[in-house]
């Protein structure tokens, strides 16, 4: 019996000479000639061992098997077009689930303000994010969407990558901490203040940092609050807690507002590439690739106001941050400072 079953079409073909009362009827309507329909159903009978129709030249009757096996016909069949419709119904119109991976910082500040509107657009789509710094497996694990900051881009064939510009970490610090403590001007004398580290491991923490000229340094700090959630390490930054290495969409509206400082402004960490990757296009679900397109139009923008926060207050000559700069670099051109790399 094993693989006697495998074309669906013997079942559709019998349960239409069944329906039909007979070969020439169904035939008729399937548009298939009688010869060919009674060849396919002696050929379904054969593999099952089983008779499950008489037919003479005046008489067309159905056995006591071919009436159960009807049943379970109409069954697959009604099934099979329920998953049919269930398809082209995703197919027209965005629906369902989209499953979406994210950077913890960029889900509270870029993509979870953004989405109220996607919703709203899309009212029979469910959005499930998944806010994590892990690197999630998309096939693995079911996800549609990533977003993610990486140094090197992934180079999976089965993913389709779109790059939306960078992202990189900064120093900050309350002014007030800063005025009690002392603003550093080296590597070694930030080394000395309490830090605020979001690097959960044991043992010693180094951050690693790049200089304006693109040369990396490390230093090791002394942690006061080491913890994930950035909520936390701004809130103990802004009450004079440490200084901290935060996101730039995370600290920049507080850097606008002087709630905090840009701490030895010419070292960030090393810049990466913001961008989302998704499975192949082809085959795409409309919800998914309404969010895909929704993402593409969106997130650059978003993310372009963030560096513009930090323009500013490079810019601005009264700025500590900006005076800082001016003076590693020997200059008063403070204009460039903080341009996003093209």
């Amino acid at each position: 019996m094993e693989g006697a079953l495998q074309d669906l079409n013997d079942l559709y073909f019998f349960a239409s000479v069944v329906e039909h009362g007979g070969f020439s009827a169904a035939g008729r309507a399937l548009g298939i000639p009688k010869s060919r329909l009674s060849k396919r159903i002696a050929q379904l009978e054969d593999r099952l061992g089983v008779r499950l129709l008489q037919r003479t030249t005046r008489r067309f009757v159905v056995t006591e098997i071919g009436e159960r096996f009807y049943q379970h016909c109409r069954a697959v069949l009604e099934e099979a077009k329920a998953a049919q419709d269930a398809v082209d119904e995703l197919r027209t119109e965005p629906r369902g689930v989209v499953r979406i991976s994210c950077p913890i910082s960029i889900a509270q500040n870029i993509v979870g303000p953004m989405l109220p509107a996607f919703l709203l657009e899309h009212p029979k789509v469910q959005v499930r994010l998944t806010a994590t710094n892990r690197r999630v497996d998309l096939i693995g694990e079911g996800y549609d969407v990533a977003v993610r900051v990486r140094e090197k881009l992934d180079t999976d064939a089965t993913l389709v990558l779109r790059s939306i510009g960078y992202a990189r970490s900064l120093l900050v610090a309350s002014p007030k901490f800063l005025d009690s403590h002392g603003r550093p001007k080296t590597l070694e004398e930030l080394a000395q203040l309490p830090a605020l580290s979001m690097y959960e491991h044991e043992g010693a923490q180094v951050w690693e940092l790049v200089d304006s000229a693109g040369k990396k340094a490390a230093v090791e700090v002394k942690p006061r609050l080491v913890s994930g959630d950035f909520t936390v390490l701004i809130a103990a930054a802004v009450q004079c807690c440490g200084v901290a290495l935060l996101p730039e969409d995370y600290c920049a509206p507080m850097l606008s507002t002087k709630q905090l400082e840009w701490v030895l402004p010419e070292y960030t960490t090393a810049q990466g590439t913001l961008h989302f990757v998704y499975p192949s296009r082809r085959g795409l679900l409309p919800a998914v690739r309404s969010f895909v397109d929704f993402l593409a139009e969106r997130l650059p923008k978003a993310q372009a106001e963030f560096h513009k926060d930090c323009e500013k207050v490079a810019a601005d000559p009264g700025s500590r941050g900006a005076i800082a700069m001016r003076r590693m670099l020997g200059s008063e051109d403070t204009a460039a400072f903080g341009r996003p790399n093209e």
